[in-house]
């Protein structure tokens, strides 16, 4: 067992060691906990302010409780110190449970930062996760009223709910004295609640990344007769506006950042000469002229065919293609590197060259079979974020490299999005590759074709994206952005994020129009609930713990997909723009976050973290899900190593988006 570290209990003066600053606390009362098992009543403990917290042992008992309240935090946020005692005569398993309830939420709304936001996956999804649902029960479809998780799957670990007039947050660390935090949320009666549970049980099921749930799971803790541990926590209550996490959780990373350093192993300049030569050297391949999307990291593992792992593909954006291209372009020309000059000018034109019959470009390129559509059950579907964020770098390539066949294939796919705008301004999900028929109108994946309007320089694409802008408002003023990456359907993830953002970023930059500003705003905001505030503890010998990697910054990539990510590295410049815009250095200061986090596990020569230099993994395993937590992915992906040297050519750049403003294509 080991004494919790976090800021979980700070209010007012934080005291280092435990957490929460109790000699400001008043009160110093006490309550026996009632000795029969699971369901003897809790004791009430009330807030001052108003509102009342429930506190639970789960097992047999008896349990002495003592508490004490810190000062109040600019947010409202209260330090809560429990101190427990086991007064039992044998040993005995129990689990503290401490809840907070709202009670008139005739539809509430939930966040559990990077993990559960509202019902979290919509009824229209495929993809299968959990999914909130008044009064359901079924755990096979992973939808029910209650869930619980281990807190190592949340951003920060805190759990909120709005009701019909406001909410409340409970904020709790990863790991507290009785081993792994819980995060709870369940409904009744128009009652929503929310709990931190010490130690963690998950359920209804267990989550594991697929479509196929794994028993629920649960953490147990044995007290021994006159044990005593203290447990620390935090409360705040919610105005009406869902908006209202925002200053919430920034506080708390105020907080959380003495304990959360991270340490780049490699400087900017540096850092991006590695990704360079790891998308030339291991992901170029000049037949025909493509960036091949994985690579595997041990060039001795061959697949049941006998041939190497590495994936013959390639998306035009996304996951490989263009933007990334793009990318080592900038960097070629920086650097006087004429072969990653031409290397990306093949990938750039042999996409350009080979446009859908629709008008837009393919979706994905294999070796086996040619030019085909995007990730998608949908037969001949082309998605739309992925069709944007290709043209969007194209058009930023455009400025850097002037080719009249590359502007010809950007003006292709604009002219063809602008013809299939509907009146309110949506510009699509699905496009089919041979009819471009509008195949699906759902979620927000239109948001970069947003930014890539507004960049292009034209006036009437210009008009086009202020007609999207407004109509994907609604998504960023709801706080749930969904249907970006193509592989997870209409889940909310950290890409919607990052395409929002861009998008009215550009729009702001184009109009200098306040309201395109404070949606960029929202938007960051809600993206920034899926950026790590702490740093996950991991076993020493597992492969993140043995190198010391540090988690702050790293995004969760959904609550589809649990694992860190760096594809927030794409809006770097975006992030420190908005800082410039607002006069606040804290986004840019986010942005940087990242960029730091992603500067650590980079194989710097072969050999280095059993990989070749320059290979970049895609997934971090920060809780159990996909693979035990503490390992990581031994593929390289194209786009990782694309987005970090993005990244560093933004930071490398003289301002933040001059090389974004708009020339008419």
């Amino acid at each position: 067992m080991t004494d919790d570290p976090g800021p979980a209990g700070a209010g007012g003066e934080q005291d280092p060691h435990p957490p929460g600053d109790a000699s400001a606390a008043a009160g110093g009362l006490s309550a026996v906990a009632a000795p029969e098992a699971e369901g003897a009543a809790p004791v009430v403990i009330a807030v001052p302010g108003g509102g009342e917290l429930r506190v639970e042992v789960l097992g047999t008992g008896p349990f002495a409780v003592d508490w004490s309240w810190g000062e109040p935090l600019p947010t409202g946020r209260r330090a809560l110190r429990l101190d427990i005692r086991y007064d039992g005569a044998e040993p005995a398993a129990a689990t503290v449970r401490v809840s907070r309830s709202v009670a008139s939420a005739a539809a509430p709304w939930w966040l559990i930062p990077g993990l559960f936001y509202g019902e979290n996956r919509p009824a229209g999804c495929h993809r299968v996760f959990p999914r909130f649902e008044p009064g359901a029960d079924r755990p096979g479809e992973m939808v029910s009223a209650s869930w619980g998780f281990r807190a190592d799957r949340a951003a920060t670990p805190a759990v909120l709910v709005w009701g019909d007039d406001g909410g409340a947050a409970l904020i709790a660390d990863e790991v507290s004295p009785l081993g792994i935090t819980g995060l709870e949320l369940s409904y009744a009666e128009g009652r929503a609640t929310v709990a931190l549970l010490f130690p963690y049980r998950e359920h209804p099921i267990t989550y594991y990344g697929s479509a196929d749930p794994l028993p629920a799971q649960a953490a147990t803790h044995v007290w021994r007769p006159g044990e005593s541990r203290s447990l620390t926590l935090a409360t705040a209550p919610l105005p009406a506006d869902r908006h209202a996490y925002a200053p919430l959780l920034r506080e708390d990373r105020e907080l959380r950042l003495p304990a959360a350093p991270i340490e780049p192993w490699e400087d900017v300049t540096t850092a991006a000469d590695i990704a360079a030569e790891g998308l030339y050297r291991w992901h170029y391949d000049p037949d025909p002229g493509v960036l091949l999307e994985t690579v595997g990291f041990d060039r001795e593992v061959s697949g049941g065919d006998g041939r190497p792992v590495d994936r013959q593909a390639m998306h035009v954006g996304w996951v490989s293609g263009i933007p990334w291209a793009a990318a080592l372009l900038e960097h070629g020309l920086r650097t006087g590197r004429p072969e990653h000059v031409a290397a990306a000018e093949r990938v750039i034109g042999f996409i350009c060259a080979n446009l859908s019959p629709s008008g837009t470009f393919w979706g994905t390129w294999y070796r086996m079979s040619g030019w085909s559509q995007s990730w998608s059950p949908v037969k001949g579907a082309l998605h739309a974020r992925t069709l944007g964020e290709a043209t969007l770098f194209l058009l930023r390539a455009l400025r850097l490299r002037p080719n009249p066949e590359w502007a010809a294939a950007a003006r292709s796919n604009l002219d063809v999005m602008v013809a299939r705008q509907r009146p309110d301004g949506n510009l699509g999900t699905l496009h089919h590759a041979e009819t471009g028929e509008v195949l699906s109108w759902s979620g927000a994946s239109g948001l970069t074709w947003v930014a890539a309007l507004a960049e292009s320089g034209e006036p009437g694409d210009l008009r086009a994206a202020e007609r999207a802008g407004e109509y994907y408002a609604r998504f960023v003023e709801d706080e749930f952005i969904y249907g970006a990456p193509e592989d997870v359907d209409l889940a909310p993830t950290s890409e919607d994020g990052y395409a929002a953002v861009m998008a009215y970023m550009a729009l702001h930059r184009r109009t200098g129009a306040a309201r395109w500003l404070d949606l960029a705003r929202r938007a960051a905001d809600w993206m920034l609930t899926f950026r790590y505030t702490y740093n996950v503890r991991f076993g020493p010998r597992t492969p993140l713990g043995a190198y010391g990697f540090a988690t702050r910054g790293a995004d969760q990539a959904s609550p589809s997909n649990q694992h860190l990510h760096a594809y927030g590295l794409v809006c770097t410049a975006e992030l420190a723009e908005l800082s410039e815009a607002l006069g606040d250095p804290y986004y840019a200061e986010r942005a940087q976050e990242t960029l730091d986090c992603f500067r650590q596990l980079l194989p710097a020569a072969d050999g280095d973290i059993n990989a070749y230099r320059g290979m970049i993994t895609e997934r971090y395993y920060q809780t159990d899900c996909f693979q035990p937590k503490g390992m990581y992915l031994t593929l390289s992906h194209a786009w990782s190593a694309g987005v970090l040297l993005l990244a560093c050519e933004q930071v490398l750049a003289a301002k933040p988006g001059d090389a974004y403003r708009a020339e008419p294509t």
